[in-house]
């Protein structure tokens, strides 16, 4: 069973959710709210799978909300506003249903969930020998699994063949033309990489040391790509080489 809390200000949509999630037979609403604030010390307290959140309540919108809470746990936005949809999307929402919400787009949504929750527990299994130090020497997982934009993304470590760091989120460069997104933080996601294959160049670079091509100065270059050498990694990066 999937274990979930409802927050709404609107007691009617609180009884549609708790409804469809009675019909589905996959979900235990353990308690909703209309007043989101009188759920933080629940999800402080508790392990939830999911939230059902309203967007437009008047002690707080459902974004600042979510953006508020450590240790997220799956959530879906449901709102009678459209406009919030891409701002959902960049806080990796497992979907966004607008009122009134169809039972068979609401199926479609836990069906979203319920994958997730099938790669998070592959991915704990993946990464079971992981440290929680920077880099992972007794790993001997060769695959990681990331949240990107609806989805949980399997990635193997081979396929990596650099990490940037953007603003508020990481651009994960593999064989595909187009990079992963996530919103890892390099802290997180050093975790998850061997050290032995992985190594941070720069405060905005991580590289898989098998992809290197050559070193050109202050430059690394991986197919094309020409990656800095920070000065505070250098001695280090090097000294792993050899040079």
């Amino acid at each position: 069973m999937i274990k979930c809390i409802i927050i709404d200000d609107e007691p009617l949509a609180i009884g549609v959710l708790n409804s469809y999630c009675e019909d589905l037979g996959e979900l235990n609403v353990i308690a909703s709210f209309t007043n989101p604030f009188e759920a933080i010390t629940l999800l402080s307290k508790e392990k939830i799978d999911l939230v059902f959140l309203d967007i437009e309540m008047p002690q707080i919108n459902g974004i600042d909300f979510i953006k508020s809470i450590d240790n997220k746990p799956h959530f879906i936005f449901t709102t009678a506003y459209s406009q919030y949809a891409a701002q959902g999307f960049d806080l990796n929402a497992v979907d966004y249903l607008v009122k009134p919400i169809p039972f068979v787009r609401f199926i479609k949504a836990i069906n979203r969930v319920k994958k997730l929750m099938e790669f998070d527990n592959l991915s704990i299994k993946g990464n079971e020998n992981v440290s929680p130090s920077s880099g992972n020497p007794g790993s001997s997982s060769n695959f990681l699994f990331v949240k990107s934009e609806y989805e949980s993304v399997k990635i193997n470590m081979e396929d990596i063949k650099y990490i940037q760091g953007l603003k508020d989120y990481l651009k994960i460069h593999t064989h595909q033309p187009k990079p992963i997104l996530t919103l890892l933080s390099f802290k997180e996601i050093q975790t998850k990489l061997p050290s032995e294959q992985f190594m941070r160049v720069h405060k905005s670079f991580v590289v898989n040391i098998s992809k290197i091509k050559s070193i050109q100065r202050s430059k690394i270059v991986i197919d094309d790509i020409r990656i800095p050498i920070g000065e505070s990694f250098k001695e280090s990066f090097l000294g792993r080489l050899g040079l």
